[in-house]
């Protein structure tokens, strides 16, 4: 088990913007990977970071086990596991930057694109769980899950223009990521990823885990609908410009 005091002291706060992030603040977590990579490498921190987010799939699964739409998560479920797969056979040949450049672009152009729409009036009319745009949005969350921790993004994309009640968008992710955590257990054990160390680190960090998680359910239920989806987007946003600089940077 790791024991340097300075990686906890990064490793906490990581852990806690998971935690908010499981619990319906999506986007949040997106920022940890980042953190714990200035303490550890990136695959050392996306080692630690699976087991705690399998632990926080229990915690947001169970808060909303009755809010969630299974056609959206059939249809995406199908998508991730090719792109899972995908992945994992190309662990060693894709490039991470050039994965958050492209889901940076694309989120940034995306959020902006439906605040624009909806600040201007015109309130488009909720997209359905369509299987052509579910699978590919589900293969892209899947492998972009796989290679660098950033599946939500892609996700959101699919799911956000169906406007879907706040608890049952939230629950879906929820449902949809702990199924695809679980999927990601023997690409990563294959890959050597899961060593003692990592496993006995991550153990260390699940009361935080869980009690982060719980704090996000709680405050996720105090958010309007309304707030709650300008909340996301800006989040979305956000993260988006996160990943297209971390993106350049790697790359130039």
């Amino acid at each position: 088990m790791i024991t340097d005091p300075v990686f906890y002291a990064v490793a906490i706060p990581a852990v806690i913007l998971l935690g908010l992030a499981k619990g319906g603040f999506s986007g949040l977590g997106m920022l940890s990977l980042p953190m714990m990579a200035l303490v550890v490498s990136p695959v050392q921190a996306a080692a630690i970071t699976l087991p705690i987010l399998i632990v926080q799939d229990v915690v947001s699964v169970w808060a909303y086990r009755h809010a969630w739409d299974r056609r959206n998560v059939v249809i995406l479920l199908l998508g991730a596991v090719s792109g899972i797969v995908t992945g994992y056979l190309l662990a060693a040949q894709v490039s991470d930057a050039a994965v958050k450049l492209a889901v940076g672009i694309i989120s940034v152009a995306f959020a902006l694109r439906r605040m624009v729409v909806e600040r201007g009036g015109r309130q488009p009319k909720p997209a359905p769980a369509d299987v052509p745009r579910g699978i590919f949005w589900g293969w892209v969350t899947g492998f972009t899950s796989m290679v660098a921790h950033a599946g939500g993004p892609p996700f959101q994309i699919y799911v956000m223009p169906q406007r879907l009640p706040r608890d049952i968008f939230v629950g879906t992710g929820a449902v949809l990521f702990a199924l695809i955590n679980w999927i990601k257990v023997p690409p990563y054990l294959a890959l050597g990823q899961m060593t003692s160390e990592n496993m006995a680190t991550a153990g260390a960090l699940f009361p935080v885990a869980i009690a982060s998680t719980w704090a996000g359910v709680l405050l996720v239920r105090r958010v309007s609908g309304q707030r709650f989806y300008t909340a996301v987007y800006i989040l979305l946003v956000l993260v988006g410009a996160k990943l297209i600089y971390d993106g350049v940077t790697a790359l130039f």
